[in-house]
């Protein structure tokens, strides 16, 4: 009987090595791909741990992460390929270009300068080469073609839109500046990309004596990792130039901030809108906007014109790869809105928007950053 008690009492043991081996592993896990938490003063939407939404109170958790992931019924998505055409070197008349590149990547060109928002060329949205998101449709320009980028928008750390190996070849290639949020210039400099620049919401910064840059609130959130939500701030871009005024929301749900933007800048000449990643709405609305609701975001702003991103190049929620263009096309139609009013580009297809004749040069006074 004594045998029997001893083989149980060291098995006992076995579960409880067992979950401190999965704990261990799950804080190496968690350790390894977290970014550093943001560390500064006291804000309205930083609260000396976590940053977080002007709207409150309707964030998803765990719980609604789990039933999401219980009930998924993705659409459909088919590999296809681009036939990119390079752009300009530089922007060569009045007015703003914009090349839709893939996914949230679009090259802007205004006044001679060249822009490149939330730059990714990578196979996967991944922390790893082997798994996560993989590219379903190639880019439409090629990473060696780009003209001299001079500046490079990343509007918050997912890895849809902070891209690292991507990162790391434009900085090697072309030493731009980039503007990002608060607390990712740190994560930025641990991966060895120099240049970076943490902004806060409403701070602005000039690029050039005519040309300002401003962070905007966005409705979002941020993480790379299991321990650090909401540890770096998120936000959109607004450019003040000559040429005119853009607006790049990055990621952002419906909220009080396009009505923000559109009082304190004006109605943009173009606004860079997300349209995919939307479905199932329950789930998604709070930090993605559909198509219905990027034409919404559209009139808050009085947009001039809108270019919707954010879809058809990795399948990160359940709408099919074609469900953006066709739901967008329904809302527009349904919106009553002009045909040149919010555009969808292909792979690689640039526009340009002619300088309004009765626009004044230099941007308008906003608090400066430091």
């Amino acid at each position: 009987m004594g045998t029997p008690r001893q083989c149980h009492s060291s098995m006992s043991w076995i579960p409880i090595v067992f979950l401190a081996l999965l704990a261990s592993a799950g804080l190496v896990a968690c350790c390894a791909f977290s970014s550093p938490r943001y560390t500064g003063p006291k804000t309205d939407h930083f609260d000396g741990v976590r940053f977080h939404n002007q709207v409150r109170g309707h964030e998803k958790g765990v719980s609604d992460m789990l039933k999401w992931a219980s009930q998924r019924d993705p659409g459909e998505w088919h590999p296809r390929d681009s036939d990119p055409k390079p752009p300009p070197p530089r922007s060569v008349s009045e007015g703003i270009r914009i090349t839709f590149i893939n996914h949230s990547t679009v090259l802007l060109q205004l006044d001679g300068l060249n822009v490149l928002t939330d730059p990714i060329w990578s196979e996967r949205a991944s922390p790893v080469s082997f798994a996560g998101p993989k590219r379903v449709h190639a880019p439409g320009l090629q990473i060696e073609d780009l003209p001299p980028v001079d500046v490079i928008l990343i509007s918050h750390n997912h890895y849809d839109h902070l891209d690292v190996p991507t990162l790391r070849q434009l900085v090697g290639r072309h030493r731009p500046r980039i503007f990002t949020g608060l607390g990712n210039s740190v994560f930025l400099k641990r991966k060895k990309i120099h240049g970076s620049r943490d902004m806060d919401w409403w701070q602005s910064i000039l690029l050039r004596p005519d040309v300002r840059l401003t962070f905007v609130p966005a409705q979002h959130f941020s993480s790379r990792g299991l321990c650090d939500h909401y540890a770096t701030l998120w936000g959109g871009f607004v450019i003040e130039a000559p040429s005119g005024t853009v607006f790049f929301a990055g990621d952002t749900g419906l909220g009080p901030h396009f009505d923000q933007i559109r009082t304190r800048f004006g109605p943009p000449d173009l606004a860079i809108l997300p349209i995919g990643a939307y479905k199932p709405n329950w789930f998604m609305s709070f930090f993605h906007l559909s198509p219905a609701e990027a034409i919404e975001a559209h009139r808050r702003l009085g947009a001039r014109h809108s270019v919707g991103v954010h879809h058809s190049t990795f399948p990160l929620a359940d709408d099919g790869q074609d469900d953006p263009a066709l739901d967008l096309a329904r809302a527009v139609e349904e919106a009553g809105l002009a045909k040149d009013a919010f555009w969808l580009l292909d792979f690689g297809q640039g526009r340009s928007i002619h300088k309004r004749p009765d626009l004044k040069c230099g941007p308008a006074g906003h608090r400066m950053a430091s």
